[in-house]
């Protein structure tokens, strides 16, 4: 994500950053939410794995929510967008298995953890303490996806393909929040 053309000093650009970061962790949600059916249906033995990291998500969705109330922002506009999509990206990764699962894991962790790291610094120039602490409580828990998912068999014919196809969606919709 560009910050520049946000981070201009605009006192919207942080909750401009709330609301798409509240609105992804909701696709996040129901990536896991998905994956988690397919699992139980499956018998998959990842399944513990997911929970966990549902908890995760809920988790940050609940932070990104609470200081969205705090300033009294509504919620993104690319919300339900979020969520369907991260719900039928959980069902196809679920449905193609454990590497699908951890490159679908691996390529949206990596593409969100740039964005924190953009957003850490606008929001540290913009001098919003409340914003950048609640972006800097998530950083940790998605390295560990992010390392987790990297697990993966990358030797796998369709890994790097699905794992691009991921991340330019994922790049695509956060592009799509900032500017709605």
């Amino acid at each position: 994500m560009d910050l520049s053309a946000l981070a201009d000093g605009s006192k919207n650009t942080p909750g401009k950053i709330l609301q798409v970061n509240h609105a992804g962790e909701f696709g996040a949600i129901n990536i896991y939410r998905a994956q988690i059916v397919v699992a139980r249906l499956t018998g998959a033995k990842h399944l513990g794995l997911l929970e966990e990291f549902l908890v995760h998500e809920k988790e940050h969705h609940r932070i990104f929510g609470a200081e969205l109330k705090r300033r009294g922002i509504r919620r993104c506009p690319s919300l339900w967008l979020c969520g369907v999509g991260g719900f039928v990206l959980g069902l196809i990764s679920g449905l193609l298995g454990k590497n699908s699962v951890l490159a679908c894991t691996a390529a949206v962790e990596t593409v969100v953890l740039k964005h924190l790291r953009e957003q850490l610094q606008a929001l540290e120039k913009l001098g919003d303490q409340a914003a950048y602490d609640a972006v800097a409580k998530i950083v940790k828990d998605e390295e560990e996806h992010q390392q987790v998912g990297m697990e993966a068999n990358q030797d796998c014919i369709f890994y790097r393909p699905y794992y691009n196809i991921i991340s330019q969606c994922t790049e695509a919709v956060i592009w799509m929040g900032m500017r709605l």
